[in-house]
């Protein structure tokens, strides 16, 4: 019975130990070190109660006073066989003891290499982790040098894009302004030749022109004299004819100032000298005295202007010579 009880209790013992053993990573060093100690607890509770079930705890019978007896003879036990028997059990407590201990310090060395493998898998998690983040920094340093990298190159290849730009356009600028030099040193060439051309004609045609003028000049010197002479006879004959005109209308226009001039006695030798400015319809525009009696002058003004429109010629030069006309208007009174 005792046997069973031993052998149940070091299985229990093993199954906890193994349970311990292969418990889950990821606890904090704390919770570890409580999980050892507590097993470590139970582990020694156990062998306690081992020790205790081979303890003989029945009580030692209490010295009762030897009674005053005769001496009897006793049987003699061996006492080779005693020792032999207590040696025995001695060997076997001590086997059990020797054996628990060796069960504890399994247990503790499964408790610490399972502490060293958590510890070791912990410094790998944790090895691992720095070195995630380690490659985390690494990559992220890469790649931003490749980001640098690459926008440095695209602004490399912009600028060179750009000096390539610049050059294409240079060349051209340089291309255009050598043909349009080109272009413009040919129209100026062009020009010269035309202009030297243009002068020879120009000399040439004013020669032709001066010759022609000259010839012409002659020609109409000639015609202009003849005309002259013809337009002096004419002219002659013509202002005669004016002057005629002119005195004729100017008879007509003392009769119509005359006709409404009132005329007196005392108005006898006496004259007034009239401006009279007149419209091509005969309309007096303007008169005023320019010499003689005030008063003859005076009734004269108001015969001109009673009368309003004068007589006088459609004729042009005629009427030239009528438009501002000097009148000299006298009484009839002598």
């Amino acid at each position: 019975m005792l046997a069973l009880l031993k052998n149940t209790i070091g299985k229990w013992v093993d199954r906890c130990m193994s349970v311990f053993t292969y418990l889950p990573d990821g606890k904090t060093v704390k919770q570890e070190y409580i999980i050892a100690i507590s097993a470590a607890v139970a582990v020694h509770i156990v062998m306690g109660i081992v020790l205790m079930l081979n303890t003989d705890f029945t009580p030692k019978p209490k010295p009762t006073p030897k009674p005053q007896m005769q001496v009897i003879d006793a049987v003699v036990i061996d006492q080779a066989k005693l020792n032999k028997q207590v040696e025995k059990l001695r060997k076997e407590k001590q086997a059990i003891a020797d054996r628990e201990a060796a069960r504890i310090k399994e247990l503790e060395r499964r408790a610490d290499d399972a502490r060293k493998k958590r510890q070791k898998e912990a410094d790998r998690i944790k090895k691992l982790e720095a070195d995630r983040k380690k490659k985390e920094v690494e990559k992220k340093k890469a790649d931003d040098a490749a980001k640098k990298a690459k926008a440095l190159a695209l602004k490399e290849e912009n600028n060179r894009k750009k000096k390539v730009e610049e050059r294409k356009k240079a060349e051209k600028a340089a291309a255009d302004a050598k043909a349009k030099r080109i272009k413009e040193e040919k129209a100026a060439e062009e020009r010269r030749r035309k202009k030297i051309e243009d002068e020879k004609k120009r000399k040439a045609e004013a020669e032709r022109k001066k010759k022609e003028a000259a010839e012409r000049a002659e020609q109409e010197r000639l015609l202009e004299q003849q005309m002259l002479e013809e337009m002096a006879s004419r002219n002659s004959a013509r202002s005669q004819q004016v002057m005629s005109e002119v005195d004729k209308y100017s008879a007509l226009i003392k009769q119509a100032i005359q006709r409404n001039f009132i005329d007196d006695p005392s108005y006898a030798g006496k004259h007034c000298q009239l401006k009279i400015n007149l419209a091509a319809s005969g309309f007096v525009i303007d008169v005023k005295s320019a010499g003689g009696d005030q008063f003859v002058c005076r009734e004269a003004i108001k015969a001109v202007n009673k009368t309003g429109t004068l007589p006088v010629s459609e004729d042009p030069e005629v009427f030239k010579k009528l438009k501002n006309i000097s009148l000299k208007y006298q009484s009839e009174y002598e």
